[in-house]
């Protein structure tokens, strides 16, 4: 396993990339942000990313963002010295797969990394390659998404989202389901993460007026479906 550790403090650093080897994991180390996004290295062939917030050159909430928009995929843990519910709130919500709050154990720090790279190991090819639900489809082969003909540009995490919500279709998927299947939480991280990628999925499927597809079930959660 190959982890990427962005953090400008190299003590650290370095005292990270020991303890994980300790534990048989190789970890690469850069010490800035726009060293992160340069070819081969935060797009690199890594199992998980390990991002600082606070970066020189770039921080690492950018650093993430620009990653996705390119379709990086790659699991990426928030370890920063940043706690409050809104530093929370803004790294998931710039793409990062788990948020951390600094000091870590470094047991804890390992078993964190092996559980995100679980999530990248993706089985063979579905055996449903097409999922539909009315005019929306969804092909997990090409992973692209189209509604009435027209494509829709989602980013990894919508992507995940819709892909499980039609794999249910017409069932009803709880919050604490969608955390721990999209999101790969065993917790809840206390934060209106779900509420804001629903909001914001419904928005791109609804474009031009189509009529939703998303619905809200009080106190069950959500459910897709044409109605």
């Amino acid at each position: 396993m190959r982890v990427l550790i962005v953090e400008d403090d190299v003590e650290a650093a370095q005292h990270m990339a020991d303890d994980l080897a300790a534990r048989g994991i190789e970890a690469a180390l850069v010490h800035d942000g726009l060293q992160a996004l340069e070819p081969g290295v935060g797009d690199g062939a890594f199992d998980v990313l390990i991002v600082d917030r606070m970066l020189p050159g770039r921080d690492g909430l950018s650093v993430l963002k620009a990653l996705r928009q390119r379709g990086v995929e790659t699991p990426a843990l928030f370890l920063t010295a940043m706690g409050a519910v809104a530093d929370r709130v803004m790294g998931l919500q710039a793409g990062g797969d788990d948020y951390v709050v600094k000091p870590i154990d470094s047991e804890e720090l390992a078993a964190r990394v092996q559980a995100l790279a679980r999530r990248r190991v993706r089985p063979a090819a579905p055996e449903t390659t097409a999922l539909t639900c009315g005019d929306l489809e969804l092909d997990r082969l090409q992973r692209k998404v189209r509604r009435g003909g027209q494509p829709i540009a989602l980013l990894p995490l919508e992507y995940r989202l819709l892909e499980f919500l039609l794999l249910s279709r017409g069932q009803p998927v709880t919050r604490k389901m969608l955390l721990e299947e999209v999101w790969g939480f065993r917790f809840d991280p206390r934060t209106n993460i779900v509420e804001t990628h629903i909001s914001r999925l419904r928005a791109k499927l609804s474009e031009g007026g189509a009529a939703p597809l998303i619905h809200t079930i009080r106190g069950a959660g959500y459910v897709i479906q044409d109605v």
